[in-house]
Order: C-alpha cells, then structure tokens, then sequence
C-alpha cells in the first residue's frame, strides 16, 4: 500500500481489480508501523472482559439455554481437516472459530454487542443510585426493570448487530428500536419483533439505516444510540475474542511464535468486529498474528480505506453494493475502526457470491457446519494467502515463507446459528451448482491487462 504515491502501479492495479469486481488480495506494507498506531486502550479489553464476565449470572438466568455454561457467550474453536482437503490447502492447518454458533445472538455481535447493552444497564443503575457492582443479578428486580423501561437502547443494523442488541436489551426490560436497512433478511426482522423489540425498516442501505437511527436518537430523551460506526464500546466488547482464542489455542497444543504463524481471516463490513478482535489477538500475539479482512467483491469499503488512506464509499467506484452477504453489506468504512486497525491489518481480500455460496456448500458437506453465506468468506482469504502471488511477496516481506508448514489458519465464521431451514437449504442448494472448482483470485494475466 501506497498511500503516499496516489500515482503507484500497484494502487491503480488494486483500484481497477475493485472497479471491475474482480476477486482480489490486497497486502499491506504498512502493518506495524508505529506512527499509524491510535493508541486504543487495552485496559478497555480489561474493563470488557470483566464486565461479560460480572454480567455471566444474570445472563444465565435470562438465557437458559447459557445455564450450562454458567451465562458465558463463548464459541469453539474447531479443526477442519475435511475442508483443508478440499480446498487443497497444504500449508499448515485450518481451524474454525465458530462464532457462528454463539448462542442467544447466533453472530460475532454478540459481544460487543452485549457488552454494550451491559454497559449502558450498569450506567443506568448508577445514575439512580442503584450499586450492583458485585450482584448484576439485582438488575432483574422488578423495580430496575421498570427503570430500565424508561429508557430506550436503538441501533442501525443489516441484521446481526441488531439481533444482539435488540435481543439483550429487550431482555433487560429497555425499549429496544432497531432501525434496518432494505437488504436485511426478513427473518432477522421477524426473530427481533419475537424478542420484544421494535423494527424500524429503512429503504435504504446500511449507512442509511445508520444515519436514520442516529438521528432520531438524538432528539429523544433516554435513548442510547449504539453507533456501529463510532462505539468504543463495541470494540472493546469485540476485543475480548483474542483472550478466548488465546486460550483455545492453548489446549489444543497449537503454539503461536516466530516460527509457528497465526492467519485469521475475518469477514469484514463496516469494520468494527474484526478491528476489535484484531486488537485484541495482537494485544496477545503481537507480531506472530496476521489478520486479513474479507469482503464482498460489491463492497469492498474497507478494503478502499485501507489502499487509499479514504473513507470513501463503494458507490464511487461503480459498485451495487449488492450480496447475498447481507451483513457484509456496507458502502463506507468507519473511520474510528479504521484508524484503529491500520497499522495492525496484514491484508484484505474480497469474494464472489458464488463462492461464498459454493463454500457453505462445502463446509456443510465437509465439517457438518451450517452457516450464512457471509461466514463463509474466510476460506477464500486462505487459498488466496496459499497460492496467489501477491500473498507470496507478503510472506517474503516478513520472512515468513520457510514457516508456512507450522502456519495455524483460523477462519472466523461470523453468523448462521439462527438461519431458518428454508433459507439455509435454498442457499446450500444453489452452493451445491457451483461446486465445480472456479478460480478465487484474479490472475496475473488479468492484473497485468487491468493495469493496462
């Protein structure tokens, strides 16, 4: 990346793959770079972490299908040997972090989305002069219900964020408005309306829904807009992800050095969740984690921002901003993630519908996995760091290539739990046509007449 140079070969190549919604891997050269650095406080990891854990007891009488597991919101972290062979991977091996199983919200949302709610619930509590601070528990009585119904808990969503908010506050007793743009799936809408909340449908797209939100909150008395775009609190909720998988990796024996690499691949809207968990598996791992975020090749917002150095949005470069990936749906980056990430985001790479498709199809078939169609972005983000050439100057850079046997490649898998049948089997069908081996990178001849 050049952010520099507005006249390099290798921006205009990138800009023109994008323009052409060519599959593609971008690499970073800026990864590291201390100047870039925003300074995100990790003691708000810290602070986060103790807050999920504080809210655990409340969390499992609410939920009880959490009861089990004491009201943690943790997923698995799974091998994947049958999708590796079939995605003809030889280098290292595949795992799955499976927060497309996280229970109540079913998505990557649920924490920083809980942490969220959480937040707001204690600051709520203490402005009342109610101290719960070692029994959350107390934030069930009838008399903080009723306090809590007062005020309102509103966000703009697709789909997965507002499932977790509007889940988790609803079940607190607030208000719960979710504003939601066009391309978020009825099912989404009708499983919040179920939960208690309030559905506001936008006929725009995200960033619309977003801005809709954010306004009307700000002329309302108690209401607490949830601002994907800005929400230091979300991060910092998303950020707790790294201790988990840190521990995960740990039992399983995997080791994480110089000469033992770590890949996650994150699929990636408006880049909040993986910015946060990219802080947090850095915070951990430091130089031996390399994070890469995956996109829809018609909205590629983050992908722009970081080759550019600009927020700029999709529909500036001729694209539709239109994917089957609806969560992944987004037109602008948020500059807060962005500026918190850059100097941390080894690559991004962006994905055809039928390949996302083609992937659901396989995991399900390979590792009995079910997901949407947005968790299924990731695999493309390992076979292009495996066999494209851009990947191959990246591992150079970083001396990385004589260690790429001993790699651990962890595919976050983002949302599925709470798909209907319907929808999956509709999905998992039109996967299963295109199951026949395509490419997922631009080639070299492609780039070079692009550049051209």
């Amino acid at each position: 990346m050049k952010i520099t140079d507005p006249n390099s070969s290798d921006r205009t190549t990138t800009l023109s793959s994008l323009r052409a919604g060519l599959p593609f891997l971008w690499t970073s050269d800026m990864r590291g770079t201390p100047a870039l650095a925003n300074g995100f406080d990790k003691r708000l990891t810290a602070a986060a972490m103790a807050r999920l854990q504080r809210f655990q007891p409340l969390v499992a009488r609410l939920f009880p299908e959490l009861a089990s597991d004491g009201g943690r919101v943790r997923s698995e972290l799974k091998q994947a040997p049958h999708m590796q062979k079939t995605m003809d991977v030889k280098q290292g091996k595949v795992w799955i972090k499976c927060d497309h199983a996280l229970p109540v919200a079913g998505s990557v949302k649920a924490r920083g989305g809980f942490h969220e709610v959480f937040e707001y619930a204690e600051s709520i509590a203490a402005a009342a002069g109610i101290s719960l601070h070692d029994r959350v528990e107390g934030l069930d009585a009838p008399e903080v219900r009723a306090l809590f119904a007062r005020h309102e808990i509103a966000v703009g969503s697709t789909g997965n964020l507002g499932l977790a908010i509007g889940t988790m506050a609803a079940a607190l007793g607030f208000r719960a408005v979710v504003h939601m743009s066009s391309d978020a799936k009825e099912w989404k809408k009708a499983r919040l309306r179920a939960r208690g909340a309030t559905v506001v449908e936008h006929s725009g797209d995200y960033a619309d829904a977003v801005a809709a939100g954010r306004q009307q909150a700000q002329g309302q008395l108690n209401c607490h807009f949830v601002d994907d775009e800005n929400s230091a609190s979300l991060f910092a909720g998303y950020s707790t992800a790294g201790a988990e998988l840190q521990e995960q990796l740990m039992t399983a024996g995997v080791v994480v050095d110089a000469s033992h690499p770590l890949f996650v691949y994150i699929p990636c809207g408006v880049g909040g969740a993986p910015g946060g968990i990219a802080h947090g598996l850095a915070d951990i791992f430091g130089p031996f984690v390399h994070c890469f975020f995956v996109e829809p090749v018609s909205s590629p917002c983050v992908l722009i921002d970081l080759a550019t150095g600009r927020t700029d949005s999709v529909y500036d470069y001729g694209l539709d901003n239109r994917t089957e990936a609806d969560g992944l749906a987004v037109p602008r980056a948020s500059r807060f993630a962005m500026d918190s990430v850059r100097h941390l985001v080894a690559g991004a790479c962006t994905v055809r519908d039928e390949d996302l498709l083609r992937d659901l199809y396989l995991l399900e078939q390979t590792e009995k996995i079910r997901v949407e169609p947005s968790a299924a972005a990731g695999f493309a983000a390992v076979r292009a760091l495996c066999n494209s050439e851009q990947a191959t100057s990246y591992l150079s850079r970083h001396g990385l290539t004589g260690h790429m046997q001993q790699a651990t490649h962890v595919v976050w898998s983002t949302g599925g739990l709470l798909l209907p049948e319907a929808d999956f089997r509709a999905y998992h069908d039109r996967g299963s046509a295109l199951a026949a081996p395509c490419s997922m990178l631009v080639t070299s001849n492609h780039q070079a007449a692009l550049a051209s």
